[in-house]
């Protein structure tokens, strides 16, 4: 290990239970979507791990095809676990996803019972586990039968590959039905993996959200800063650098109307009368819902993971606020 971590580790960060569950997941979760893949700086992403840890964020999250390219990201955090945090695996949470393509043919993509069973057993190779803390299905499968995938799913477990698992990207409906079929096959499904932010409602639009807390599910949101709108990086217009720039897969130039921006700026007056910025505002509102277990946040460097961390401090919002920032971003 090439640095000690604090036993005041635990000291500041919240835990909230997953639904009905007995797992408790730090309110603030790392994603590893971006900046751990083929293009990252192995000693950066070693930092923002140890930062995270050091600050009670225990959960990593991983899917079969983050990098680039797909599947550099558990290549990358596996070299990360074994040099540098195997002593605390116990104490960590490392999920990992399958549902998006992951290799050619017919059976590397979607929710077929082969595809998802072997994707997990390449992921864990890569990542040099015996198992991982939750397996998600990364997104519905339109053509496969659900008692199919969560059959899959129940299999996993059963191995001893998985300890919990997750859906993501379903709507309410969807869900509920998974839901009755892994409850019968007494499989512990606890988490859905949803796209949820200040600018992006879908999940109080399509019944996922209402359908979680009906059925004592947790929810871990991704996308807490919509790609970055959620910041003071656009309040002046479009940097050079941005990403909307050099980037185009996540975020659309066409998007930063001047209509968004305008929401933009009143919601970071908002956050400055808090004493807040824009980015720690947008992940505690968040988290004033008691059915939200976890933030998942980004980061391209350890000091956007410590700024993230002031979101979980301060004062709740009033009625006032919370109305206001409906009505800035047109809810």
């Amino acid at each position: 290990m090439s640095q000690p971590i604090s036993d005041n580790r635990y000291d500041h960060m919240a835990y909230r239970r997953s639904g009905k569950s007995g797992l408790k997941l730090p309110a603030l979760s790392l994603g590893l979507w971006h900046n751990f893949g083929d293009t990252g700086n192995y000693e950066n992403m070693k930092q923002m791990c140890f930062t995270a840890f050091q600050h009670g964020i225990t959960h990593f999250d991983l899917a079969n095809n983050y990098g680039p390219e797909p599947g550099s990201a558990e290549i990358n955090f596996g070299r990360i676990i074994k040099n540098e945090l195997k002593d605390y695996r116990d104490e960590l949470i490392i999920s990992t996803k399958a549902g998006y393509l992951m290799w050619n043919g017919p059976y590397g993509d979607w929710g077929s019972r082969k595809y998802l069973i072997a994707s997990l057993d390449q992921s864990l190779k890569r990542m040099g586990l015996d198992y991982v803390d939750i397996f998600y299905h990364h997104r519905p499968d339109p053509e496969t039968p659900l008692e199919e995938t969560m059959g899959a799913l129940n299999s996993i477990v059963q191995s001893g590959k998985a300890l919990y698992i997750g859906l993501s990207n379903y709507d309410g409906e969807r869900m509920e039905k998974a839901a009755a079929i892994l409850n019968d096959l007494k499989c512990p499904f606890i988490i859905n993996q949803n796209r949820y932010s200040i600018f992006d409602r879908t999940i109080e639009r399509n019944g996922l959200k209402d359908s979680a807390a009906k059925m004592q599910k947790g929810i871990i949101t991704f996308s807490p800063l919509a790609q970055g709108l959620l910041t003071d990086r656009y309040l002046n217009g479009i940097p050079q650098d941005s990403r909307i720039r050099t980037d185009g897969r996540f975020l659309k130039e066409q998007l930063l109307t001047e209509e968004k921006l305008e929401q933009i700026k009143s919601l970071n007056q908002i956050a400055a009368s808090r004493g807040e910025s824009l980015a720690q505002m947008a992940i505690k509102w968040l988290l004033k819902d008691d059915v939200i277990t976890s933030v998942l946040i980004g980061a391209s460097k350890p000091s956007q993971i410590t700024d993230n961390l002031k979101a979980l401090e301060g004062i709740p919002f009033t009625e006032d606020e919370l109305k206001k920032i409906d009505e800035c971003s047109n809810i």
